[in-house]
């Protein structure tokens, strides 16, 4: 059985995929969104804004409102979309990760980017980059229910990023489940890392996205 632990909306979007491939996959929420207070510097000073996730779309608040003129580089197909239905344009759209996104950029770029508390460390290059936090993840316990399935058979967990990695191995180790039962697809080698050892086996996806991940799962599960 397939587990996907990350927040919503971002659960519903993955679940909907697995279905559309064929997998059975059943959404473990061990995350909530919240939004983050933050300062909001004046607009004027940047090019671009920077997203590495849809979350500082939708959680960003009503700060986001003063930044509608300056486009949007995200990194991925789902981010940009959340961008789009925020109001914002976007201009351009990576498929390697957020990285990426700068090094095919060649124009130097002054660059709002709005993110988690935890983001990935990145090489600005020729870019300069301002960080602002404007949402946070809550983590949940692993409750009855859900215990139950990570018993049954040999369960298979989608990892998002490296703190659900993290977490998710502090909650099994809590309830005592054995992490030699259970395979992790992870969507990068980062979050592979921060998952640690024991598991039955751990494995990263090619391209940081939905698909890929999927696919990789489907191979290991099945």
């Amino acid at each position: 059985m397939l587990f996907v632990i990350r927040p919503e909306p971002g659960l519903q979007s993955t679940l909907q995929s697995a279905r559309e491939m064929g997998l059975a996959a059943i959404g473990l929420p061990l995350f909530e969104v919240m939004h983050r207070a933050w300062d909001a510097p004046a607009p004027g000073d940047f090019d671009a804004l920077l997203i590495g996730s849809a979350n500082a779309m939708r959680r960003g608040g009503k700060q986001l409102e003063q930044y509608r003129q300056l486009p949007v580089h995200a990194v991925g197909k789902a981010t940009a979309q959340a961008a789009r239905e925020a109001g914002f344009t976007v201009d351009r759209v990576g498929e390697g990760g957020l990285q990426s996104v700068l090094d095919d950029n060649d124009t130097s770029t002054r660059y709002l980017r709005l993110g988690g508390v935890e983001t990935v460390d990145l090489d600005p290059g020729q870019h300069t980059i301002t960080r602002r936090e404007v949402y946070e993840l809550r983590a949940l316990p692993i409750t009855g229910s859900a215990q139950i399935g990570l018993r049954t058979g040999t369960p298979c967990v989608l990892l998002h990023s490296a703190a659900a990695a993290r977490h998710f191995g502090i909650e099994i180790d809590r309830i005592g489940l054995d992490r030699a039962a259970i395979h992790l697809a992870c969507i990068g080698p980062r979050v592979a890392t921060a998952a640690g050892k024991g598991w039955a086996a751990v494995q990263s996806a090619p391209q940081p996205d939905d698909d890929s991940l999927l696919a990789l799962a489907r191979d290991m599960c099945h």
